[in-house]
């Protein structure tokens, strides 16, 4: 008996989705747009987070040592900023391989060698460089150098210079972006999420004034409250269904179309594969966001408008 309510609440559903066609149009393409949003949401993060990834691993703090320094000082600090829970990684560079690499950039410019080779000694001093996991963790780590004791032999400092403050601006823009986009995107998608709810919420209240006399028959014979608000129920899950398989269906187009620009303009990332390679998450992002906007706002609308 069950099973055969169901089947009746399901088919007055679609009669209605049907039947009301310009009606479930405006819905279906409302969500549309909102479901696409979310898509792109998710998009726009998964290419955020490949050339932000990108540029994380190139931004660091680099520590310069005086000449003089003793490398078991400098091993010794390597050692407490590798026990920073911030620090993600420590990078030594000695003297002789600071020089090496000073001469491979410098390998075409003959002045600058010559300059070089005419020096007694060695003028380049040892240097950390520093990743953080995090780029707003940057400024705890450069307080750290500047307080840690370590940091000194003696009375002299073993530090020519730390570069964190010359950096500081390009990390801050950073982590503003980050922060940014996460905001923007969740913002964006409150609001047509509220306008999804709301054009979903007076279709269905159209729906109901268009079935008032079903509504009425239905209520002579002893229909149940269940079996007279379920069709709206199911009409808007049917509108938050149809737009997820739309915006699915129209996802795959779009992202083949780009993917080849996207690969080559942010860090190697061609949504075209990531769309393929995440399809299950997204079809259960989109199609589920669409049901439950779809039942929600058809809930609310049959409690408040269907008297039964």
């Amino acid at each position: 008996m069950l099973w055969i309510s169901i089947k009746r609440v399901t088919k007055a559903g679609a009669v209605y989705f049907w039947r009301n066609g310009f009606v479930s149009l405006a819905s279906v393409l409302v969500m549309t747009v909102t479901l696409s949003v979310i898509g792109g949401v998710v998009f726009l993060l998964a290419v955020l987070d490949a050339s932000l990834l990108e540029i994380k691993n190139k931004v660091d703090v680099n520590v310069y040592f005086v000449t003089s320094a003793d490398e078991k000082d400098i091993l010794a600090l390597e050692k407490s900023l590798e026990a920073l829970p911030e620090v993600k990684e420590v990078e030594y560079i000695s003297r002789a391989q600071a020089l090496d690499n000073f001469r491979k950039r410098h390998g075409s410019d003959t002045l600058v060698l010559q300059a070089l080779a005419e020096l007694p000694d060695n003028p380049l001093g040892a240097v950390l460089t520093i990743r953080a996991k995090e780029p707003s963790q940057y400024e705890s780590i450069a307080n750290f150098l500047k307080s840690d004791s370590v940091l000194s032999s003696g009375s002299k400092s073993i530090i020519d210079e730390v570069n964190y403050y010359d950096n500081k601006s390009a990390i801050d823009k950073l982590s503003a972006l980050i922060e940014f986009a996460a905001r923007l995107g969740f913002t964006l998608t409150l609001i047509l999420v509220a306008v999804s709810i709301i054009i979903t919420f007076n279709t269905i209240r159209l729906a109901i004034y268009i079935a008032r006399e079903e509504i009425s028959v239905m209520r002579l014979v002893g229909a149940s409250n269940k079996y007279i608000r379920g069709p709206f129920i199911v009409s808007g899950v049917l509108y938050g269904a149809v737009a997820g398989l739309i915006t699915l269906a129209a996802f795959f187009p779009i992202t083949y179309y780009l993917g080849g620009s996207t690969a080559d303009f942010f860090s190697g990332l061609n949504i075209f594969v990531y769309y393929q390679e995440h399809f299950a998450s997204l079809f259960e992002i989109i199609m589920g966001s669409g049901v439950a906007l779809g039942a929600v706002s058809s809930y609310f609308a049959v409690r408040r408008y269907l008297n039964v």
